[in-house]
């Protein structure tokens, strides 16, 4: 499949071009009636008129979007807005996710609920508060990631990468796993897999890094801002996708609920962290289309340029949209739609105890 951006360079505005006989697997429709993320890095100002979305930036150019070819978008500039834009934003279940200068999440508008069903909620808070029914959905989250983890390492270990050793004492942790009894325990496990994993990374990419160790707020280095900024935009579909059903986004079982997170999203995007972040990093700077000179430090933090931004957007973007022909359901599904089966997945064993079992790459 080629995929084709439509870039407005003048304007600051991307987003994926269908072409016009392209089906989308998760919905009956084609082409240029397919909705899309649009992604937006000039600074400027958002419009409504009519069913029309207009973006204006400071040189006063124009950029019209049929309000239903958007899926979500993303503002990396700053921009000016009303609630009259906010309200016909919400009237079509439009997501807005806003990002500060340096390209750091800033927060979600989020439309408000439309499928809600008190008797998920209800089952959701139930499971979160009895441990004996919290603590399997937890493990299972876990050990979903953890396999996709080791699908990564043995995928480029097949590759001349020489990474058995970090195969070897990531599988020695997963008894452990099964032994936990609290969720405590279990996120100290998740910590000790997450550290040898990016040990591997050393290895695993084929520029000069120095990275020896996480470290979250501020990000430090080159791969530090990656791994941040990728696990963001993987929140940010998450919470979209978790808003096209019925669960509720700020119950969780992995993450301990808080003020002012939708800590769900954090649960089901453990899954698909090796698969939608790690492997897009590992890609954009094994293909050299990104290296430390489109990154800034400043002080003790670092953050991407917008050459840097662009690219890894870009290659995001294309990769949810990318199918695998599904196991079970035996037709194929975008990797974006599958973050929505997992929660089709969590709402079946919530009401109907059927059993859990996260995704994990099989191929």
């Amino acid at each position: 499949m080629v995929w084709i951006y439509r870039i407005f360079q003048d304007i600051g505005i991307f987003y994926l071009e269908y072409p016009a006989n392209l089906v989308n697997p998760d919905s009956d429709k084609r082409g240029i009636n397919m909705q899309r993320d649009f992604f937006i890095f000039s600074n400027g100002r958002l419009k409504r008129k009519d069913n029309t979305l207009f973006f204006i930036n400071e040189d006063n150019q124009k950029k019209a979007v049929p309000v239903e070819a958007i899926r979500n978008l993303y503002i990396f500039g700053e921009m000016d807005f009303n609630t009259k834009l906010f309200n016909f934003l919400a009237q079509n279940k439009i997501h807005v996710h806003i990002f500060n200068y340096y390209g750091f999440y800033s927060g979600t508008f989020s439309p408000r609920e439309y499928l809600l069903s008190g008797a998920v909620v209800v089952k959701q808070a139930k499971y979160f508060t009895t441990p004996s029914r919290q603590l399997p959905i937890a493990k299972e989250t876990l050990k979903a990631g953890t396999s996709n983890i080791l699908r990564n390492l043995k995928y480029y270990n097949n590759r001349e990468k020489e990474l058995q050793e970090f195969v070897v004492a990531i599988d020695s942790l997963l008894p452990e796993l099964d032994k936990t009894k609290d969720i405590e325990q279990l996120m100290g496990i998740e910590g000790r897999i997450r550290n040898i994993y990016y040990q591997s990374f050393n290895k695993i990419i084929n520029q000069k890094i120095d990275f020896e160790k996480r470290v979250r707020r501020p990000p430090d280095n080159m791969i530090n801002t990656l791994i941040s900024f990728g696990n963001t935009m993987l929140y940010t579909t998450t919470l979209s996708e978790i808003y096209k059903t019925q669960l509720n986004p700020t119950i969780s079982f992995l993450h301990k609920p808080g003020y002012r997170r939708f800590s769900l999203a954090l649960d089901i995007s453990e899954i698909f962290k090796p698969i939608l972040v790690d492997r897009i990093i590992f890609r954009i700077l094994n293909k050299n289309m990104i290296s430390e000179k489109d990154f800034e430090m400043n002080l003790n933090y670092c953050y991407m340029k917008d050459k840097a931004k662009k690219i890894f957007v870009r290659e995001y973007d294309k990769q949810l949209q990318q199918t695998i022909k599904h196991k079970k359901l035996n037709k194929h599904i975008s990797y974006r739609h599958l973050i929505r089966l997992e929660c089709y997945k969590l709402i079946k064993y919530l009401i109907e105890k059927k059993e859990y079992e996260a995704f994990r790459i099989w191929w």
